[in-house]
């Protein structure tokens, strides 16, 4: 019943993406709304990337332990998604590291595979919208998450709703995965805090210059014609 819900809200979410006006390469139609959150946003951030700042505020080796078992339970997901855009090699190659990292690796908390240079092939929803076809639609920001899509916030409700691990975890192992998806997602944000505070606080227009790196960044993804920008969103927004 959940996987029927899935593709019928795709099917929805697909005619839902609007299509930019020709000549238009930022299709921003909700731009008063997305100010309006994205100021939201910045003050959430308080003061970061402020001068007071003094790098990550959490400690190296357990930011790195975290991250490590959030990426690791994002990965059956991010293997689905290879699979549904057709790239078995990719599919593969992060199974194989899944399996390392949960059995050598303590579920993930540390990662043998990058040792021995099995690194991940990073895939989600949004990109495989992208490759069925759904267009951009319009740029949204949303709250908490940040820059976003039309087709992007799609993809990461699906991904939410298709994400294998339901399928052979019990409550209590879910509960723990999802805990450690969202440590793992605010230990990203502190490492690149700085980052992102001075996009925010130093930019004349931080709505706009968050907004261009978000797209570039996204676009340069998932192949399309977009110049390679140091996007400090970057892994902040793939997996939900």
């Amino acid at each position: 019943m959940k996987s029927l819900f899935a593709i019928c809200l795709t099917l929805s979410l697909l005619g839902a993406c609007s299509v930019a006006p020709e000549g238009v390469s930022v299709h921003d139609p909700y731009e008063a709304r997305n100010r309006s959150v994205h100021e939201f946003n910045k003050n959430l951030t308080g003061g970061l990337g402020s001068g007071e700042s003094s790098g990550p505020r959490i400690p190296a080796p357990i930011s790195e332990r975290v991250i490590d078992f959030a990426d690791n339970v994002a990965l059956p997901g991010v293997i689905l998604n290879n699979t549904l855009q057709g790239d078995l090699g990719a599919a593969g190659s992060n199974s194989l590291r899944f399996l390392i990292n949960s059995v050598f690796g303590l579920f993930g908390v540390f990662d043998p595979s990058d040792i021995i240079g099995l690194e991940e092939i990073d895939a989600d929803f949004g990109q495989t919208l992208s490759v069925w076809g759904a267009p951009e639609g319009a740029y949204l920001e949303l709250p908490l998450i940040g820059p976003s899509t039309e087709r992007d916030t799609a993809g990461m409700i699906v991904d939410v709703l298709i994400d294998p691990l339901g399928t052979f975890l019990n409550e209590d192992q879910l509960l723990v995965a999802s805990v450690g998806s969202l440590a793992g997602r605010v230990a990203k944000i502190d490492q690149v805090g700085d980052t992102i505070g001075d996009v925010l606080n130093e930019s004349a227009d931080s709505y706009t210059q968050a907004q261009l790196i978000y797209l570039q960044n996204r676009r340069f993804e998932i192949g399309a014609e977009a110049a390679e920008v140091a996007d400090p969103y970057a892994d902040l927004y793939g997996d939900p």
